[in-house]
């Protein structure tokens, strides 16, 4: 018996997404010819070896395996885009466009929170019921208490972190499942909300100064100024820019394969591309408004957490075996707990970007179809209902497929009916689609 090794050296440098030798090592027999000297290597790096061939390879073998991505969404949003324009030529007017990325925002916002409950494979049916009752809560205490507005808008946000932490305990600790708990929560919650707003139903915010103005309709980036939304689009191409190249120093310090910078320069110029196309719509109406400035920096700031910290791929371990990570040292039940939190807390801003839109805090907040609307978008954009697969920029594509949706028949005159049909349709298609996607998963063995 004799110990092979076999080191394989590589050609490339760092512009082929390599940057480090390719070593494997096998312990054979040496009288085993099939197995003494086998070089793994990491079939990334082979793809980018491959150039452009290799990109169209792997993107193949991606939809054969059922890794489908955004790409579903993405062909939906713009098979709706193209039949609403030829609707209507109005549909991708600029202010029709402003008036979808308003719009979304405040309901993108309970799906962000959303997002982390579904990572789980869990669900929360009281995020729409939170967000009318923060929304309450902050105007009963700013209207009827002569809190400072500022004060006011920190303490409707603790409740709702404060309510999502005591569902996800009555969840964590003592087993009541998600569903019951919080259904629960949606009543309660909702009549709680009824009870505060009294007799008259509304209380009316001022809107002239504070919070409201803040998320409110007439309120935009830098009071309106063409510039704004120029600035928007830069500072999220170089911040593209420093996370990418940083991530690839930090892989290529590690040994682990990397991005080449030709394909980061062209990720990012796409993104740029995108951005400024963007920036010069907006400004052909009133310009970027203060709610999308928070929501995208919302969808950044989350996207970093789940991705980038301890804490992020602790969410997904849980979501994708509970055993697994209670055996690898995590504390699952404070996951759970934290994460119902996050959600609270994100449906309580929500609710404050309802609050602005009407500048009062009225029975139907956060009623209706506000809750199916958020988790619609969660799963329309990609994120599984079985946990463990997703990410935060589904509350984005999902709330413009919806928004999209909603906008566009309104444009055609057609009944609400019709829009709740149609959204139920699409729901409906998205959950179809990530059933099939994890099927084909499974017989590729990726799953």
């Amino acid at each position: 018996m004799s110990d092979t090794s076999r080191t394989v050296k590589s050609d490339s440098g760092p512009d082929k997404g390599v940057g480090v030798d390719k070593t494997a090592a096998t312990t054979a027999p040496a009288d085993d010819p099939t197995a003494a000297g086998v070089a793994v290597v990491d079939p990334r790096l082979l793809v980018r070896e491959e150039g452009l061939k290799g990109y169209v390879t792997e993107f193949k073998r991606k939809i054969k395996g059922g890794e489908l991505g955004s790409l579903p969404v993405v062909i939906g949003l713009i098979i709706i885009w193209a039949i609403f324009q030829a609707k209507n030529d109005r549909f991708l007017s600029a202010d029709n466009l402003s008036d979808i990325s308003f719009f979304m925002s405040a309901t993108g916002m309970l799906a962000i929170g959303l997002v982390f409950v579904l990572l789980l494979g869990e669900i929360d049916l009281s995020v729409g019921s939170v967000s009318g009752l923060a929304s309450t809560v902050f105007a009963v205490w700013v209207v009827e208490h002569g809190m400072n507005a500022w004060l006011a808008l920190v303490l409707a946000i603790a409740t709702g972190i404060a309510i999502g932490a005591l569902q996800g305990w009555f969840f964590a600790k003592i087993g009541v499942p998600a569903f019951v708990v919080t259904l629960a929560g949606f009543l309660g919650w909702n009549g709680l909300m009824l009870w505060l707003l009294g007799s008259s139903g509304t209380i009316n915010i001022p809107s002239d100064d504070g919070p409201v103005k803040l998320f409110g309709q007439s309120s935009f980036f830098m009071d309106q100024a063409i510039i704004g939304a120029y600035l928007l689009a830069a500072l999220g191409v170089v911040l593209s820019l420093v996370g990418n190249f940083g991530e690839q120093r930090r892989r290529r310090a590690a040994g682990v394969p990397f991005r080449p910078t030709g394909e980061i320069l062209f990720r990012v110029g796409l993104l740029a591309i995108a951005s400024f196309i963007a920036a010069a719509v907006l400004n052909n109406a009133q310009g970027v408004s203060n709610a999308l400035v928070i929501f995208l920096a919302a969808l950044v700031i989350v996207d970093f957490v789940l991705r980038r910290t301890t804490y992020g791929r602790k969410v997904f371990a849980v979501g994708g075996g509970i055993e697994a990570a209670r055996r690898a040292g995590i504390s699952v039940p404070m996951v759970r707990i934290s994460v119902f939190a996050i959600s609270g807390g994100f449906a309580a801003v929500g609710g404050m970007f309802f609050a602005g839109q009407t500048a009062s805090a009225t029975l139907s907040a956060g009623g209706g179809n506000t809750l199916m609307l958020a988790i619609a978008a969660a799963v329309i954009g990609g994120t599984s209902l079985f946990g463990g697969r997703g990410s935060v920029w589904s509350a984005l594509l999902g709330m413009l497929v919806i928004q999209s949706i909603t906008t566009g028949l309104n444009l055609l005159n057609m009944n609400t009916s019709i829009q709740y049909m149609i959204t139920g349709g699409v729901l409906l298609g998205a959950v179809v689609i990530d059933s099939v996607s994890r099927r084909s998963q499974k017989a590729a063995g990726r799953a």
